[in-house]
């Protein structure tokens, strides 16, 4: 099994920034790819970035140029967010791939609002 806890989301007006941390603990040694999920309420959970243990990073189009994801071998995973806008708002959920497994985290909430 694998574990994992976000840190980092909060309140934050437009055109602010913020960074989520995610720590993996557990069966760690297989992991393949980590990342970062959202969902708004009423909408289905989207891909936000991902990024393999070769560091190959892939972005949603509706956060490129915006958004970084970072790793730290895998056991940490971080996704800085710039020029937040409200259509950002949503419960972010930290993703660890380990062979044909998924793992979540629990999620943290992200709201961008004047």
């Amino acid at each position: 099994q694998v574990q994992l806890v976000e840190s980092g989301g909060g309140l934050v007006q437009p055109g602010g920034s913020l960074r989520l941390s995610c720590v993996a603990s557990g069966s760690i040694f297989s992991i393949n790819a980590m990342g970062w999920y959202r969902q708004a309420p009423g909408k289905e959970r989207e891909l936000v970035a991902v990024i393999t243990i070769g560091d190959s990073a892939n972005y949603a189009d509706s956060v490129k140029g915006r958004f970084t994801i970072s790793r730290e071998y895998v056991k940490k995973v971080y996704l800085q967010m710039n020029s937040l806008k409200p259509e950002d708002t949503a419960v972010y959920y930290c993703y660890a791939r380990r062979g044909t497994f998924d793992f979540w985290g629990q999620g943290t909430q992200v709201t961008v609002s004047s």
